[in-house]
């Protein structure tokens, strides 16, 4: 088995090409690759699974436990030739000061080596007290080798190579010029998403052709195999599963607009007794047969056109939700569900159960983790004991406008914005729609309260209306 954390000086090297390029050349080899996220980040891991074939899992040093992702990260490396985590920001870089949420930190809990990308632009001589402090700063990490990337032609490659040689015992894995025929977008956060694009297969496919030339694949397997025998056999958690006939349909939106969902959280929602029923907000002209809704996040605002013109669709979606249907909605989710979005002057209209406008700014107005205080009049049920400091993320460039002053929120907001900069977590009917992206970890059960208050609806009504379709997909 092998093992490695792709890591960088500074956001923005080419960690992400790097990774997904990698993840594409070792499946090439026949080899089976898990990849791992590091942080909250939903876009990188929509390509990382596209690039390996395996659902791409997220290791967050601040959300989670030390044992959960240990346990996570034990129990998905079962049975793998290798796993890649692909770190965020640069190696030292984090939220604490001693460095405790750092990439380094994940990989030193972990135990795995390091390949550092760097960015060598306008770098010769320069790039070996890079390497050297990167391996001092912590001599717990083993930096196993580094590619270096955005070269300026042949002659600047030979150059750093020299000087690498020469100065450092770390060997160069290989060197990566402009890749001919590349251009991933970049958006608010980072890449666009695999979902979105149209040449995701063509892209990645370049990209693993594009490693295998310039990296030495044979030597990076060797310096990232694993020689010892630190992995335990895990089992899955023995959680309860409801039985087929309690289970309770829950649509999704899995399409290009709405992609941003955690694999752990779906499998948390079908362990829970969820039966999730794609759907598409773009194309499907009817509403399936479902007991509730869940809609993530996503890039509403590049799709506002197709969103707003499936007229239909919405105009069910709305009966449905006024009717009672218990929905919950994160970010892409709520602004879809808002009466309107303002994006580059023009205003398109949305599904109208949230009475309020959402308006798209140029920089972001929530970002990074948050910290909610649970309302005592959250509509879920609430397991024994209430839940207090919940730890979660935002990040949107947008903000709601022209709210009711006695809207209720399900949560106050201790670190973050939010809504409104103090409340998160708006409620309407048996509607739940925040900024906030919550995630079944921890102490945070989302997932099964929800599904636990999709079947309490259930029974308390059957008046929601239901409208049949011939035929539609369950994941």
């Amino acid at each position: 088995m092998h093992r490695m954390l792709i890591s960088a000086a500074h956001k923005s090297s080419g960690k992400t090409l790097f990774s997904v390029g990698l993840c594409a050349a070792l499946k090439r080899r026949g080899l089976a690759v898990q990849p791992f996220k590091k942080g909250p980040d939903y876009i990188d891991p929509i390509w990382l699974s596209r690039a390996s074939g395996l659902v791409c899992r997220n290791l967050d040093l601040y959300l989670m436990e030390t044992a959960e992702i240990r346990r996570l990260y034990d129990r998905l490396s079962m049975g793998r030739d290798a796993c890649l985590v692909e770190g965020n920001k640069g190696l030292y870089d984090g939220l604490a000061l001693d460095g405790s949420n750092s990439n380094a930190e994940l990989a030193r809990r972990l135990g795995l080596p390091v390949i550092l990308v760097l960015d060598a632009q306008g770098m010769t001589r320069g790039i070996a007290p890079l390497i050297l402090g990167y391996q001092s700063f912590d001599k717990h990490i083993q930096i196993a080798g580094v590619v270096l990337n955005k070269l300026g032609g042949s002659r600047h490659e030979s150059k750093l190579r020299a000087v690498i040689e020469h100065y450092t015992d770390v060997p160069v894995l290989g060197a990566l010029h402009q890749v001919p025929g590349i251009f991933v977008d970049e958006r608010h956060l980072g890449l666009v998403p695999g979902n979105e694009c149209d040449e995701t297969e063509s892209i990645i496919q370049t990209l693993g052709k594009t490693i295998e030339s310039c990296v030495d694949i044979a030597v990076l397997l060797e310096l990232t195999q694993m020689r010892d025998t630190t992995l335990v056999s895990v089992h899955e958690e023995n959680l309860p599963a409801d039985s087929p006939d309690e289970r309770v349909n829950i649509g999704i939106a899995r399409d290009r607009a709405f992609g941003f969902y955690y694999a752990d959280d779906l499998e948390a929602l079908e362990r829970a007794g969820a039966r999730l029923v794609a759907m598409d907000t773009l194309r499907d002209e009817r509403l399936p047969d479902i007991d509730g809704l869940y809609i993530g996040g996503g890039f509403p605002e590049q799709f506002a056109v197709q969103l707003s013109d499936n007229h239909v669709f919405r105009q069910q979606l709305l009966q449905a939700l006024q009717a009672g249907l218990p929905a919950y909605a994160e970010c892409g989710g709520l602004m879809y569900l808002s009466r309107s979005i303002t994006w580059n002057g023009v205003t398109y209209p949305m599904v109208g159960m949230v009475p309020g406008d959402v308006v798209m700014h140029e920089k972001p107005v929530g970002r990074g983790y948050v910290h909610l205080e649970e309302q005592e009049h959250h509509p879920w049920p609430r397991p024994n004991h209430p839940s207090g400091n919940i730890r979660a993320h935002e990040f949107h460039y947008s903000v709601l406008e022209n709210l009711p002053k006695d809207i209720r929120f399900a949560y106050a907001v201790k670190r973050g914005y939010g809504v409104d900069g103090y409340n998160d977590g708006i409620m309407m009917n048996n509607l739940l729609a925040s900024y906030t992206h919550l995630r079944q970890i921890g102490s945070c059960s989302w997932a099964s309260r929800f599904v636990a208050f999709v079947r309490q609806c259930k029974a308390l009504s059957s008046q929601v209306p239901r409208v049949s379709q011939k035929s539609h997909e369950y994941i």
